[in-house]
């Protein structure tokens, strides 16, 4: 009988389709049971209850050790949805103080979070205060499969520093998604430095075994807690803030809208950072946080907003010092050379206005008379000066990186969230404007005295003022002194050099000194104390002039810079100057003066709000 080759084939054929099915369906176990412990944990969770163990948030100190934020605890129910069993809904409602429309709310909030498991412990209720959780503690073994779980909230020894501080918040998806670390129902900073060093103020989670009888009661700890993983403390911050400093420049600043940035020249600490309008740090803990959080978003004078780091505003003649040293260091100038002030600058068609002083005027009087049509003409001086540059583009260029060098223009680096860069414009934003080679020092003057298209931060004007303070360098900002058992950031402490000699510095800062000693800054003349300071009012097309300051103290060894801002409150003698030189005094002195108590007085209860256009607060 002939062999039939093609059965021969269909059995190779056959027998090949069974070999893989084999090979699938063993791989497939494989994974199942050693690689995937999806199923190992739903066995595990039939005996063990792992209870997660939050540590101890970091706290948080001022320059002077005192105690700003720490913690309490607080509770939150939990629930393992495939543990509950039938209970009296209404009695665990009444117990919580919720209603049974809110119950199933939240109930059905949890089934639709996409990290929703039936098996895994799933946040009911956040928040619980301590009655209510005695209530339930006595209470919880009617509810089976609930049970309460201990976290940490914050806890604010003044109620100051908002924009500072943060807050925390429970975590998103987005949260967990970005760092394993997050579970749902954690916890993480949220503004401030609670959000910057989250990180070092978390701790480690530790893990608690809890073993389960067939019902799913807790009957005691695994192994004794042997097994058991003790949680590890967040690092504390002490923090460059004088906190009496800064609840003493919010004060001044209730009923205004504006800024007050203060700064340790020689170290980059900041010692005060006002944002104000603001708002109380502790609106934003416990269960009402939701719901005030909507309301500090919608308030239209934007407590939420940062304006000592995101405010971008015109520097106006606070802009003058850096131009003075531009000038200096580019040869434009000398001590003596003078230009011609016929109550302001005057070329061809072309006017900017400034108050009566004697004329032609040198670098210094300028600044301490903060004369504009000294710094039109300087500026023009560079920018047309072709002999030297080549062209006006190439000439506003180096302009501008010394502007860039000084720290305008992008962020300064400081050790919080949010941080604005301002604005310096280049060549190319004005060749896309008027077309390249259509323009000239003449067509954008304005620059040349802090308006126009220049835009910079509260942080950046007083950063400046340090620079000036230190004679020709600073430290990058930064509100975190020191870290528990962990330097800080190099950055924070390493000098960064402008591209300006040390020389002119010197210079600039005795102009500074004459505007207080009898220019614009004569209110900031305090007794026994030297202060630099220079005075600024930035036009304002929506509005009334914003009033500005920058100064420092002490002239010879300066501990304090700052600078204050102001919107809609005049010129720069009206409310900057006040501010500025109280905050000064404050920090240098501890006290206010017997004679100055009047400026005080009328610094505290004065309201600029009435000019912005909107409420009161």
């Amino acid at each position: 009988m002939r062999k039939d080759y093609q059965l021969e084939k269909r059995k190779y054929v056959i027998g090949g389709f069974l070999v893989i099915i084999a090979i699938i369906y063993l791989w497939r176990l494989f994974g199942l049971q050693i690689q995937d412990d999806k199923y190992k944990d739903y066995a595990d969770n039939n005996a063990f209850l792992r209870k997660t163990v939050y540590p101890s948030r970091g706290l948080i100190y001022d320059r002077n050790d005192s105690l700003v934020v720490f913690n309490q605890p607080a509770y939150d129910v939990m629930m393992i949805p495939r543990d509950v069993h039938d209970f009296d809904t209404l009695d665990f409602c009444r117990t919580l103080s919720l209603t049974p429309e809110e119950f199933r709310e939240r109930l059905a909030a949890m089934k639709a979070s996409r990290s929703y498991s039936s098996y895994t412990p799933q946040t009911l209720l956040t928040h619980l205060s301590a009655k209510d959780y005695g209530k339930l503690q006595e209470k919880l073994y009617r509810y089976p499969g609930f049970f309460i779980q201990k976290r940490i909230l914050r806890e604010y020894n003044y109620d100051i520093a908002a924009n500072i501080l943060g807050n925390i918040r429970e975590v998103s998806e987005a949260d967990i998604e970005r760092d394993p670390y997050f579970q749902p129902g954690d916890y993480c900073g949220d503004l401030g430095i609670e959000k910057s060093y989250d990180t070092m103020l978390r701790g480690i989670k530790g893990t608690e075994i809890l073993i389960r009888d067939a019902r799913g009661r807790i009957r005691g700890r695994f192994e004794d807690g042997a097994r058991d993983v003790a949680p590890v403390s967040g690092r504390n911050l002490r923090l460059s803030i004088d906190i009496k400093l800064q609840e003493y420049a919010e004060s001044l600043m209730v009923n205004k809208i504006g800024a007050v940035v203060a700064i340790e020249p020689a170290t980059g600490e900041i010692l005060a950072m006002v944002s104000s309008p603001t708002y109380r740090p502790s609106t934003l803990v416990g269960r009402e946080r939701g719901k005030n959080y909507r309301a500090l978003n919608n308030d239209p004078q934007k407590p939420l907003f940062d304006r000592a780091l995101m405010g971008a505003y015109p520097p106006g003649s606070t802009f003058k010092p850096s131009q003075g040293l531009i000038l200096l260091q580019e040869e434009i100038v000398n001590l003596q050379t003078a230009y011609p002030c016929y109550h302001g600058f005057i070329s061809g068609g072309l006017r900017v206005g400034c108050h009566p002083h004697y004329s032609p005027i040198p670098l210094k009087p300028a600044l301490q008379t903060s004369c504009n049509a000294y710094f039109c003409w300087g500026f023009k001086a560079l920018v047309d000066k072709r002999s030297k540059y080549g062209s006006s583009a190439n000439a506003f260029e180096v302009w501008k990186n010394h502007l860039v060098s000084l720290g305008y223009g992008y962020k300064l680096g400081v050790d919080l969230p949010s941080e604005g860069r301002g604005f310096i414009p280049n060549a190319k934003f004005y060749n896309k404007i008027y077309g390249e080679g259509h323009w000239s020092a003449n067509t954008i003057i304005s620059v040349s005295i802090g308006q126009g298209e220049i835009l910079a931060t509260p942080l950046q004007i007083a950063n400046l003022c340090a620079s000036i303070a230190n004679r020709g360098w600073f430290i990058t900002p930064h509100v975190v002194k020191e870290i528990q058992d962990t330097l800080i950031d190099e950055q924070y402490r390493t000098r960064r050099i402008p591209t300006i000699d040390a020389k002119y510095f010197d210079e600039v800062a005795e102009g500074m000194r004459m505007a207080v000693t009898g220019g614009t800054c004569r209110l900031a003349n305090l007794p026994d104390i030297e202060v630099c300071g220079k005075t600024g009012t930035a036009q304002n097309p929506h509005g009334r002039d914003h009033s500005a300051f920058i100064g420092f103290a002490p002239y010879h060894d300066p501990r304090i810079a700052v600078c204050v801002y102001v919107e809609n409150a005049g010129f720069g003698a009206a409310f900057g100057v006040p501010i500025g030189s109280l905050v000064m005094e404050k920090y240098l002195k501890g006290e206010i003066s017997p004679q100055r108590k009047y400026i005080e007085e009328r610094m505290l209860n004065s309201n600029t709000i009435i000019y912005s256009g909107v409420k009161k607060h």
